[in-house]
């Protein structure tokens, strides 16, 4: 519907010679998690704590509530701020934030990040451009929320909810204390509250949500008009709230797609838009949030939070059934960026392909279905489908990952998905995009290592120890943490620290986990050499207490073969030995120096390499990669699908296991290049600069 006009052909030139002379950068910076550390309750309800270093009080979460998430809540406050510095000093003019860029939409915090963001649009004409994730609206409509992890006085826990959250219900006023039997008395305050679309659109409206004066163009999926008949007026008047809604339905998207049995459907807003900050530039942002109404929704309540399921499991698998309007949009985004030559580039908080380098498989045999967040990748046929849109390159997020998704068709189509890291978690840094000349991208990952000011609430978390320590707490974390001398070695502790008390306990089987605790990496490569039928329940009795099978011992226990009292296991051990050595003697290797490193040791690479993907590598003690990959070859050729059990064979329920778990090590180690790299957007080619 729209043609190339004498205004476009013009815009195409300056945009040609703007490129060749400028090279039009943009940094992609999703999952902020914003948590304003130092924000002011405006209802005066809660002061936080005092800091020694700032004089400011502090509203911040406890460091256990940190270590147990995939997050950081608090130092990521001081990340951003030396991100957006570094963007400055590297003349960045336009920043991406893909989802996730406040830490559940609360006031107190949007209120936060707009202070900030304003500030660098003013100071230094940075332009920033949102689109939302699953933290920042978590449901379409405000609900009532809050937490109960806050660090309060003296170490102890504070609990902050808004009203009808927790026990904050049945008190006159704005804000209460109710005294309801923990540490502290509960806080109860609206500046917690969780403000949904509506909300958020009016605290941060000026970051792309809505058309400003100096873009190019803008339009979302509901305007009306064209590059043809573009005006700032004419957009902002089709830019509303209530006119950017949708009908979606428990089963599918509503509307003009609605089919016969289509039930519980009603309206929710969506803030996807297309806006041109630069001639020739085109940054398509698409709200792939899909908050579907549960099928028992109360329809005569349409904007109760309760309807709706949250989106964090939903992306692109749902935006297929359930935004289908917004896919149909995309497609014609793409013909009209073709005819007019304009270079596109699209970002959302969820990715487009998926994230694991071709182990999602492997993962679910060994971790079972659902873990990993499994859910969250995309099928095979959603990228397909993603890409016959004719999008060729997408920023997304959410997983917290570094990472770069190709995937190519039969039919030409191809699409590169960048998974940008969080600054909130390990490795901390953002994407940096450079547009060059005939449609070339280089990609740079820019890490955040030194942050000023990150350990500025260290004294608290001294308080929060010694509080634990002293009441004899479970939550105790390792104090170690707090010796970090700079931000990269703070997240590269929260990235162990998260191993040991989340992953570990939640996500690893307990027979897999019981052999990680009791082996180290030199018994593995015995053990893959080992031809012994001895049973494991064999072991278990002659080792007087050894299980790897259905027992789950959370705390390390070592594993001394050479000690278990059978002749014949020991004539074959000592024989697995001898190959092992000579098998790791052919690869230039010590057998001696696998010992060095545990399975311990094994789990927190393992998410090292998931999070960070190659960044990780100068992480991996040295040596421990070549180690990893013959353990990974050997354990290659033992793999099959027969049934394991308390009798079979210790060597080989060993092979079994972690046969598997060096494969998928080795997949998250040999990926796309994903730390700098040119992308070509004619051929569909990737080029590592590294």
């Amino acid at each position: 519907m729209n043609q190339l006009t004498t205004s476009s052909l013009a815009s195409l030139l300056l945009f040609s010679s703007v490129t060749a002379a400028e090279q039009v950068k943009v940094a992609f910076m999703p999952d902020i998690h914003f948590h304003d550390v130092y924000g002011q309750f405006e209802d005066g309800s809660y002061q936080g704590i005092k800091n020694s270093k700032s004089g400011e009080y502090a509203t911040i979460r406890s460091m256990y509530a940190q270590l147990t998430s995939t997050r950081l809540f608090n130092e990521n406050y001081f990340t951003l701020i030396a991100a957006l510095d570094d963007v400055v000093k590297r003349g960045v003019k336009y920043v991406s934030l893909p989802g996730d860029f406040s830490d559940d939409g609360q006031s107190v915090n949007a209120r936060g990040l707009q202070k900030i963001l304003d500030s660098y649009s003013r100071e230094h004409g940075i332009q920033f451009f949102a689109a939302p994730g699953n933290h920042d609206p978590v449901r379409p409509f405000g609900r009532a929320s809050g937490k109960p992890d806050f660090l309060g006085q003296e170490g102890k826990t504070q609990r902050i909810f808004s009203r009808g959250a927790e026990e904050c219900q049945g008190y006159q006023g704005d804000s209460a204390v109710i005294d309801a039997g923990h540490e502290l008395p509960t806080i109860c305050s609206e500046e917690i509250r969780e403000l949904g679309y509506k909300g958020l659109m009016d605290e941060l409206g000026d970051f792309g949500f809505y058309p400003q004066p100096d873009y190019v163009y803008w339009e979302t999926p509901y305007s009306s008009y064209s590059e043809k008949n573009y005006s700032f007026e004419t957009a902002s008047k089709q830019a509303s709230y209530t006119q950017r809604q949708y009908e979606i339905c428990h089963q599918g998207t509503g509307g003009e797609y609605k089919q016969q049995g289509y039930s519980a459907c009603t309206s929710v807003p969506d803030t996807s838009y297309l806006v041109e900050p630069v001639d020739g530039l085109w940054l398509l942002a698409i709200d792939a949030n899909v908050y579907i109404p549960q099928a028992d929704a109360d329809l005569s309540q349409p904007q109760a939070a309760a309807n709706f399921a949250g989106s964090g499991d939903a992306g692109y698998n749902k935006m297929l059934t359930h935004k289908k309007h917004v896919i149909e949009w995309m497609k014609e985004i793409v013909k009209r960026a073709e005819q007019q030559n304009k270079t596109l580039v699209a970002f959302s908080h969820f990715p487009m392909t998926e994230f694991y380098n071709g182990a999602a498989e492997s993962i679910e045999d060994i971790f079972g279905p659902g873990n990993f967040q499994m859910a969250r990748s995309p099928k095979e046929d959603v990228s397909r489908a993603l890409a016959q849109t004719g999008i060729k390159l997408h920023v997304g997020g959410h997983m917290h990952f570094n990472d770069t998704g190709v995937k190519r068709y039969e039919d030409g189509s191809f699409l590169f998905n960048i998974q940008a890291p969080s600054m909130a978690a390990y490795v901390p840094a953002y994407k940096l995009l450079t547009f060059k000349e005939a449609k070339q991208v280089e990609v740079e990952t820019v890490i955040l290592d030194e942050v000023p000011r990150f350990d500025e609430l260290f004294e608290h978390y001294q308080q929060e120890w010694k509080h634990l320590k002293a009441s004899g707490s479970d939550k105790l974390w390792n104090k170690e943490i707090l010796s970090a001398h700079n931000y990269y070695e703070f997240t590269n502790w929260h990235i162990t620290e998260l191993t040991r008390m989340r992953f570990l306990p939640e996500e690893w089987p307990c027979d897999l986990k019981q052999m990680l605790f009791s082996l180290d990496g030199r018994q593995m490569l015995i053990l893959s050499q080992l031809q012994s039928p001895i049973s494991q329940e064999q072991v278990t009795a002659l080792t007087k207490g050894f299980q790897a099978i259905e027992i789950c011992q959370e705390q390390s226990r070592s594993f001394a073969p050479e000690q278990i009292p059978d002749p014949a296991f020991n004539k074959a051990w000592r024989q697995a030995s001898e190959k092992a050595a000579a098998l790791a003697a052919e690869s230039n290797l010590n057998l001696q120096e696998f010992a060095d490193w545990n399975g311990f040791d094994l789990a927190v690479d393992f998410y090292r390499l998931r999070n960070a993907d190659e960044l990780a590598f100068k992480d991996v003690q040295r040596g421990r990669i070549p180690q990893y990959s013959l353990l990974a070859e050997t354990l290659a050729q033992h793999l099959n699908s027969e049934p394991i059990n308390a009798d079979s064979p210790f060597g080989t329920v060993f092979k079994q296991r972690f046969g598997g778990l060096f494969g998928i090590l080795t997949k998250f180690s040999n990926g796309n290049p994903s730390d700098h790299f040119t992308l070509d957007l004619n051929k569909g080619t990737i080029k590592d600069l590294k």
